[in-house]
């Protein structure tokens, strides 16, 4: 705003002392640049760490989210035909194992797997699809058998836990990273709600792959045996 010379006239506020920002007593001049720009400047980067301390909160709940029933491989034992897969699984902490709660591990065998052990109040099943829980979705190869065990017991199981040792018999020990899901139940708030996870695993490379290399071998030495003779000849 001008005066009536034209110079600027400056509109001032009665809010502090002086050189005290924000205390009664101040004067606070619109046209006083340096000032308003360093308050921009402080609020900018109180909004940036507002920005950052929220995404690391919701970074944290997401990761406590989604961890419940993790299956991990701790041994391959035995020897061609029968290697016996032996999976350790614990439930994580804030999570408990329900009746009816369950983890697949996928694509492990291209033969149905049917000898298996598993922790008293468990039940093994397979399929060539799923089971998988509602809000994950893993790769599953519909070629390709999964292992499922189910909790059938009538006790709750709450975390953190270990829930024992998982055994599966297949004819190869050769690994790969395949991929495992899971379903257990929430005890914190809101308690008693479904908790999906979903992760990497060790499962066994598909018997028909295993052998590739050696039907290669096979197959080389029948295609260049007669050569040779013929060349001898």
């Amino acid at each position: 705003m001008r005066g009536p010379s034209g110079s600027a006239t400056r509109i001032f506020g009665v809010l502090g002392p002086p050189n005290e920002p924000g205390l009664p007593g101040e004067t606070l001049s619109l046209t006083d640049r340096p000032a308003l720009f360093h308050n921009r400047i402080n609020l900018t980067n109180t909004m940036k760490k507002a920005l950052v301390l929220g995404l690391v909160a919701f970074a944290t709940s997401s990761l406590i989210a989604y961890g419940d029933i993790i299956p991990t491989l701790t041994s391959v034992t035995g020897s061609s035909p029968n290697f016996s897969w032996n999976y350790s699984a614990n439930v994580t902490v804030d999570e408990t194992v329900n009746h009816g709660d369950f983890f697949t591990i996928y694509d492990f065998s291209s033969i149905m797997p049917t000898t298996t052990t598993q922790p008293a109040g468990w039940t093994f099943s397979t399929a060539l699809v799923g089971p998988t829980p509602g809000l994950v979705s893993p790769t599953d190869n519909p070629n390709l058998w999964n292992l499922t065990w189910t909790y059938t017991g009538t006790t709750a199981i709450p975390g953190a836990a270990a829930l024992g040792t998982f055994s599966a018999i297949t004819s190869t020990d050769q690994l790969k990273t395949g991929q495992f899901s899971a379903e257990a139940t929430r005890s914190g708030a809101p308690a008693n709600t479904k908790i999906d996870n979903v992760g990497n695993v060790s499962v066994p490379v598909p018997e028909s792959t295993s052998l590739l290399p050696l039907i290669g071998v096979v197959g080389a030495a029948l295609y260049f045996a007669p050569r040779m003779r013929r060349q001898r000849a």
